[in-house]
């Protein structure tokens, strides 16, 4: 214990101190967390979002190798493809690089490359080597999405290329498709980019893209017409046949041009809307907004009428066809046709235009009235196309047609009609035929033949009469020639020139010439001196 106790009384006191210096033990793991939170800083904010994709098929899709490209240019890659839940479809789930989020609304489109031809061109091909992969058209308009269904057919990319886009408004697609050349005067300088329905869901918008710097050429009163296949017109030049180019021909087009008549107006904005005539030939009709319908009424076949069918009068077109159907009158106990047409007032010109139209605009019935009651209008049926048997409504003024006042039928006021052209020929027709029926064409076709048998007897009579004369007559004919020829040999040689016949009668003539001077001496001489005839011819002193 003494020991213990000395060694405690001669040993120092420890005394304990905090250090306050930094270790350098902690250097290596603060370096690693901060380089470990800026590489996640950095991933979460270069991540891009994920997008799911509805596609009909996965074919050509891979998950992991399948990119999303614009324009050749990577922005995504496909990360995984599955069923949908009724096996219908399928979702493509693709991962996008940061900075894609403003192209990604409802407006942005997705297809899936592949070679494909269509029409006079072909795209794709370098799928066949680095394989499929999936388009894109960001748009900035609209709202933003994540959720998208593919196309089937690839659009036409128009984002980044000067030029601007309009839309047309048709009443039918036609064979216009995607990638369709618009062409300007036979040339190429735009193209369809998409179609669908409008609003209503009666007609189809087709939107075209039209390259710099053409599209200036597009003004308010821009006509668009569809240039598909080819145009065939007979006329006085002869025929002739109008297309664009055979690409067109096979897979449609559209063309423009301005007016031929007006201004052509402003220059055009973007995505303005104009309307799509069927054919070239459209584009110069008028569009008029005053029509009227009327109806008429029909006994007879309308078989080659059709809506559309042109109302004419004096040959100038007035309105068209809308509607015809067939009605049964239970009053009259006979069927009849309604044909309703629709009359464009327009189309007349007059010295005073704008007051015969408020006339025609403000009270229609009254104008139409007083044509029908005391000009005689009526309606007819008539031909417009021999070769096809397509009719027509004619307006012709008939003024010793019966009395008709404008009646009612409906909703409609009506429009008394006549027989037309075919409808006139038909009873002329019934009526030669009804009138050879009455024709006894037994009776006479016995009397025919016992006619043909006595002329055949008279043919034979007069074959044996022949025979007779050729027989017996002939040798006494030539007999009775030969001494004609004597006898006129004889008289020649009695009347010949140097016959006594012939000097006897030169003699004759001789004496006669100078008897008829002596008579015309003595004729002289007693117009001259009637009294020689008394105291007889005076003697000259010289005699």
């Amino acid at each position: 214990m003494t020991d213990s106790s000395q060694a405690e009384h001669h040993a120092a006191t420890a005394k304990i101190q905090a250090r306050r210096g930094f270790s350098i033990v902690w250097i290596v793991p603060i370096v690693a967390l901060v380089i470990g939170g800026w590489l996640a800083f950095k991933a979460i904010s270069e991540k891009g979002p994920t997008i799911a994709i509805t596609f009909s098929s996965a074919e050509g899709l891979e998950a992991g190798k399948t990119k999303i490209k614009f324009k050749d240019v990577e922005i995504g890659q496909v990360e995984t493809i599955v069923l949908s839940g009724d096996a219908s479809h399928v979702v493509v789930s693709a991962k996008m690089i940061k900075g894609s989020e403003p192209y990604l609304t409802d407006q942005t489109k997705f297809w899936v490359v592949r070679p494909r031809i269509n029409g006079g061109s072909v795209s794709g091909l370098g799928t066949m080597f680095s394989g499929a992969y999936i388009g894109i058209d960001g748009s900035k308009k609209g709202n933003p999405a994540f959720s998208f269904t593919g196309l089937e057919t690839p659009p036409v990319v128009t984002v980044g290329q000067p030029g601007r886009h309009f839309m047309l408004h048709a009443e039918a697609l036609g064979s216009l498709d995607v990638g369709a050349p618009v062409y300007y005067r036979q040339i190429q300088v735009g193209q369809v980019v998409s179609y669908g329905f409008d609003q209503d869901g009666k007609a189809v918008d087709v939107k075209i893209f039209i390259e710099a710097p053409h599209h200036t050429r597009i003004t308010e009163n821009t006509r668009f017409w569809n240039a598909s296949g080819f145009d065939v017109s007979l006329n006085a030049q002869g025929l002739k046949v109008d297309t664009q180019s055979m690409i067109s021909i096979v897979s449609g087009g559209i063309a423009f041009d301005a007016p031929r008549e007006g201004t052509p107006g402003e220059e055009a904005k973007e995505n303005a809307v104009f309307f799509l005539y069927a054919d070239r030939n459209a584009t110069q009709e008028k569009k008029y907004t005053m029509r009227n319908y009327w109806m008429l009424l029909f006994d007879e076949s309308v078989r080659g009428l059709s809506i559309g069918a042109p109302v004419e009068l004096y040959g100038i077109k007035l309105g068209e066809v809308v509607d015809l159907s067939l009605e049964f009158d239970v009053d009259k106990k006979k069927f009849q046709v309604p044909v309703v047409i629709a009359v464009e007032p327009e189309r007349v010109s007059a010295a005073k235009k704008e007051a015969a139209l408020k006339i025609v605009e403000t009270n229609p019935e009254a104008f139409m009235k007083s044509l029908v009651e005391q000009q005689g209008l009526r309606a007819q049926l008539q031909s417009a196309n021999l070769l096809t048997g397509q009719l027509m409504i004619n307006m012709v003024f008939a003024p010793d047609a019966p009395k008709a006042t404008l009646s009612r039928h409906g909703d409609f006021r009506v429009i008394p009609t006549i027989p037309g052209s075919f409808e006139k020929l038909q009873e002329s027709l019934s009526r030669i035929i009804t009138n050879l029926e009455k024709v006894q064409f037994d009776q006479i076709g016995a009397e025919l033949q016992q006619t043909l048998k006595e002329t055949r007897n008279t043919v034979n009579g007069f074959g044996g009469l022949a025979g007779k004369l050729d027989k017996e007559t002939a040798p006494q004919v030539q007999a009775t020639l030969a001494e004609l020829q004597k006898t006129l040999v004889e008289l020649q040689q009695s009347v010949g020139k140097d016959s006594p016949l012939n000097y006897n009668a030169r003699k004759t003539l001789e004496e006669l010439n100078q008897t008829l001077r002596s008579f015309r001496e003595l004729a002289d001489t007693l117009e001259l001196r009637p009294q020689s005839v008394i105291f007889g011819k005076e003697t000259k002193k010289n005699e």
